[in-house]
């Protein structure tokens, strides 16, 4: 498949091109950073401004560099509630999502994989969940600006998908963590409020990888639909039940939680994604 993915210079964005690129898909990285040669592979690389609606026109239609693009990954935006001021990381990410959802119907791509968030469940929880592991049928709470965003780009995903006939896949990525990453985790052991606002959640980059390619190459997936992906265990070593008790004592847990099991139900993307994420942290301590 030829794909265009959009922040493919960023985090997420250098584990998906890894990705796919090893397993022959033709890849086109559009960004307004270029990529870090030491960090990512040397995918095809077309700079762009995508709030531009004209810019991701072109980009999408791969331009002179991949033409013929069939789908998109779109993970560019403003990463987090922290990253810019609350009106400019609304701005520039409902802007962004919209020229590129728009740009994906003009063209009559076969199907749009988009990075949505846990935040939209409502993180972070200084309100506590309704139940646990959260899922998602839970209410959707948009605390910050980034989280309205996605919460927003889930609406703007349905009636795209509506008026289109194009499948739209949002995946709610927990905090996403590279190798490097997993040498802060003994910080959070000793007190358990350190990590409560996403239920002591996670997610690997080869995790994003996985549920990334599974979204753009799974048959059967119509309409526009959003699933949590995230990690099968928390950062924690105390059990997740344990730290429920605790932290969230009011609040409902599944009988099915045992050990250190993950309190981001990843159930609906396992079942209908076929995502596995076999990787734990646990592996490297």
């Amino acid at each position: 498949m030829r794909v265009a993915v959009t922040g493919g210079s960023g985090k997420v964005g250098r584990a998906v091109v890894r990705d796919l690129l090893e397993r022959g898909h033709e890849v086109l990285n559009v960004d307004r950073a270029k990529p870090d040669p030491a960090r990512s592979e040397p995918a095809l690389f077309l700079p762009a401004d995508l709030a531009d609606y004209g810019q991701a026109l072109e980009a999408l239609s791969g331009a002179e560099v991949l033409p013929g693009i069939e789908a998109v990954v779109h993970l560019a935006a403003i990463p987090s509630p922290f990253d810019a001021t609350p009106d400019v990381t609304f701005s520039v990410n409902m802007r962004s999502t919209h020229a590129v959802f728009s740009a994906a119907v003009r063209l009559g791509l076969r199907r749009v994989v988009w990075a949505s968030s846990e935040t939209t469940l409502g993180l972070p929880f200084e309100t506590p969940p309704d139940y646990a592991p959260i899922d998602e049928g839970h209410p959707l709470r948009a605390e910050t600006s980034y989280a309205l965003s996605k919460v927003l780009g889930e609406e703007m995903a349905r009636q795209f998908s509506r008026r289109s006939g194009i499948p739209f896949i949002g995946l709610r990525f927990s905090n996403v963590m590279e190798r490097a990453d997993y040498d802060q985790f003994p910080s959070f052991w000793e007190d358990p409020n350190l990590r409560k606002w996403n239920l002591w959640g996670y997610v690997d980059g080869s995790h994003t990888a996985q549920a990334v390619r599974q979204a753009l190459t799974r048959d059967g997936l119509t309409g526009a639909d959003a699933f949590i992906i995230a990690a099968a265990d928390t950062v924690m070593r105390r059990p997740s039940r344990e730290l429920m008790a605790e932290v969230f004592p009011n609040v409902p847990v599944a009988d099915s939680v045992s050990g250190n099991d993950t309190l981001l139900a990843i159930d609906k993307a396992r079942a209908v994604l076929g995502y596995d994420p076999a990787f734990s942290w646990r592996e490297l301590f």
